[in-house]
Formats: C-alpha cells, structure tokens, sequence
C-alpha cells in the first residue's frame, strides 16, 4: 500500500540511485558519506512511498526488480532536471542567465553606441537574452518606470521620472540637413541668420533646434514632427524644409536628395545616454548597468 502521508524526496533519489549503481549497499553507503543502516533505511522508506520492491536483496547479491529497472532511469532523469534548475537559479542569481528589453531611439543606432554596447554585454554574458526594439523618445522614461523596459538609449536632455538615472556615453554635435537643390546647399557653414525665414522639420530631440533659433534671435518656423530621424531626412529630400539633426546622422545615413553642412560655431553639443532604475533589483539588468557606468563619459 502507497503511503499518502509523505512524498519522495532528493535523498530518497540519491539513495536508490547509488545502490542501483554498484549493486552493493556498503560500497554506496560509503560512497555517500552514511552508514549501511541509515542507507538500507532510506531505500525502505523509497519502497515504501512507492509501494513496491526497487531491489531484490540475498545474502549474495542485490538485484533491481523489474520495477526498480523502470524506476531509476527516471529518477535519474528526475535528479538531473533539478541539479540543472538549480544551476540555472544560480546562474540567474549572478547575472549570467535572463532576459533584457531594451528600448532605443534610431540615433543611438547610427552612432553605432547600441552596437557596441551590445556587442561588449554579449560577449561577457552568452546567456542573457537581449530584445531591443525603436521607440518614440518621449514614451521611454515611462515605459522604464513601468518595468517594461530594462534600459532605454535616448538623447538628453530628457525629463526622467525620480526613480530613473541615466549616464552618458557619447557626445557629439549638431549638423544641418538641406535639399540638395536648396540655396542653403552651397554654404559651407551656415550661421543662425541663415535660417531665419526657413521652414524647420524638428525630429524628436529639438534641443539644436531650439538653441540655434535662440542664437539667430527669432523663433523656428516648425512645419512637421515627423518623429524618426529617418521621416525627418525623408521630408527635407521632399523639400518640406530644412532640419538640425545630430553629426552621428551625417556620418552614417546617406539619402538620395539630402545634403548635409556644419552649422556656425560654437558647436551645439548633441548626447547619447542610456536610462535605467536607480534600484534596480534583476541581476542581469544590474550587469548591465555596471558595463554602462564603466563606459560613462565624465
């Protein structure tokens, strides 16, 4: 008769699985560090959880019933599914094993941070799972806050909820982006009073815009926010005006009918930086984040 009242446990696995293997209770009770006797009362107490004989015992030798045959491939199977979820728990604990969502806005992949970033993680910890996906800017300080990402890659300045950080790990300049036919096309650098009566496509970090207006003395006249940097160079090859994307833009997007120049000194600095939550609490976020604050700028 099954006994209810308690269930197997890892030492009644590891007690049948010994005697299984050298057929001998004294050599596996010693292998296991305890004495024939508490051995012999483990694989009783086994059988009678079971309900059935595991092994045929004679003063000659110990043989595995047929029951017992069937048994110990599946405890076995049984011991190392929990030895390795155990080591996953482990590994998951120190970083080395999960799962990272990733936001990030179009820029941070044409300056080539996101690349190298995640190209250094990987390397370090093969186990991590990364998805990565574009956002609208403004939508990733709350998406972060929420937990539905782990790390965001934006363009400061940015407003971030409390419990969000960030730190910065590239800095470069801001460029304008013209129609190949414009007028604006033949300067070699353009100065503020240049734009002063020119329609602007602002993308999602304004910031040059909004600074180089300041320094001609008027307010930019705003025909669209298309939102990604790639609708933005889009509408200025259509001619629906003139844009102040980042120098990261010029230097790796080429589209037909778009022309890019330098604007007047002094340069308007442009960042990248990557969010992230003050107390963060997942390993593998927390690995992350340290690789982040390792490659900071000062």
């Amino acid at each position: 008769m099954v006994n209810t009242e308690k269930s197997l446990e890892l030492r009644h696995f590891r007690c049948v699985l010994a005697v299984a293997h050298s057929l001998h209770f004294a050599r596996a009770a010693a292998e296991l560090g305890i004495s024939p006797p508490a051995l012999t009362k483990q694989v009783q107490e086994t059988e009678s959880l079971l309900g059935t004989r595991l092994f045929q015992r004679s003063k000659r030798a110990v043989t595995l019933t047929a029951a017992g045959e069937l048994f110990v491939p599946e405890a076995a199977r049984a011991l190392e599914q929990l030895e390795q979820a155990q080591d996953v728990a482990r590994r998951a604990g120190r970083g080395e094993l999960g799962r990272l969502e990733i936001g990030y806005v179009a820029s941070a992949a044409y300056a080539g941070v996101l690349q190298a970033q995640f190209a250094r993680f990987r390397a370090a910890h093969p186990g991590i799972r990364i998805g990565a996906r574009e956002y609208a800017m403004e939508t990733l300080p709350e998406l972060l806050d929420q937990g539905r990402l782990d790390l965001a890659f934006v363009r400061p300045p940015l407003r971030l909820p409390d419990g969000v950080a960030s730190v910065v790990l590239l800095r470069d300049r801001f460029v304008l982006a013209v129609q190949a036919d414009s007028p604006l096309a033949r300067l070699g650098v353009v100065a503020p009073a240049n734009l002063a009566q020119q329609a602007f496509i602002v993308p999602e970090q304004e910031l040059g815009t909004v600074e180089f207006s300041r320094r001609g003395g008027y307010a930019p006249q705003v025909m669209s926010r298309p939102g990604s940097l790639l609708a933005v160079l889009t509408e200025v090859s259509l001619g629906v005006g003139c844009a102040i994307v980042p120098h990261s833009v010029m230097a790796s997007v080429r589209l037909p009918g778009v022309e890019f120049r330098e604007l007047a000194q002094p340069a308007i600095s442009s960042e990248i930086a990557v969010a992230f939550r003050r107390h963060e609490q997942a390993p593998a976020a927390r690995a992350f984040i340290a690789q982040l604050r390792a490659a900071a700028l000062a």
